[in-house]
């Protein structure tokens, strides 16, 4: 069961998200914040699988707080929900790390749907923030080389990555197995000196893979 961390300071809005997203019995919405430094606390003492964080809080807002978490919990997953359609909010937390930008508007469905392709190492873009997203992401990728040795298949594992497929997709589309996905990954990573796969997948977009 995905131990899951609500950052959001209405506590009605986080009611009803705990409502949802335990309606899926692999979902368990362990601790609640009402502000990212909150949200902080509760990772200081308790083991968090998934985050999922509004963009607009007191104290801290969630691009910074994903800032500090991707830094010193590099494997927490997080999921930015917001009410706000602004690409430059969704930039700014994928760039730090988050994996996925929801809005608020999406349906029950979608947002369990989006629990577990972040889980499962995908990449959670709502329609609308995609369609403004992806022309920044792209902007300027011509004068962008690739200056990494990366083998024919860790351009076609970046290349999946950047379409935003989970390791069990690669696997099945290239027909390995997932652990060989994950260590071509882990060697991709190391050899372009990125952090994640999240900003994987961004350098799988501006370089056009």
């Amino acid at each position: 069961m995905w131990r899951v961390l609500l950052v959001e300071d209405q506590a009605i809005v986080r009611q009803g998200l705990k409502v949802i997203l335990e309606q899926d019995e692999n979902i368990k919405v362990t601790h609640e914040a009402e502000n990212g430094a909150e949200a902080i606390e509760v990772l200081q003492k308790c083991a968090i699988d998934f985050i999922m964080m509004d963009v607009r809080m007191p104290v801290m807002n969630g691009i910074e707080a994903t800032r500090i978490i991707k830094r010193d919990w590099p494997n927490v997953k997080i999921l930015i929900l917001t009410t706000f359609n602004d690409d430059e909010y969704a930039v700014q937390a994928l760039r730090e790390g988050a994996n996925g930008f929801l809005l608020k508007t999406a349906d029950s469905a979608k947002l369990i749907e989006a629990v577990y392709s972040c889980m499962q190492g995908g990449l959670t873009l709502h329609d609308e923030v995609a369609a403004k997203v992806m022309p920044k992401l792209l902007q300027n990728r011509q004068k962008e080389t690739i200056t990494v040795d990366l083998s024919p298949r860790e351009l076609s594992i970046t290349k999946l990555v950047g379409e935003g497929k989970t390791n069990k997709e690669i696997a099945s589309e290239l027909f390995l197995s997932i652990g060989t996905v994950k260590n071509h990954i882990t060697q991709i990573l190391h050899k372009t000196g990125l952090r994640d796969r999240t900003q994987l997948a961004i350098y799988a977009v501006k370089h056009d893979i």
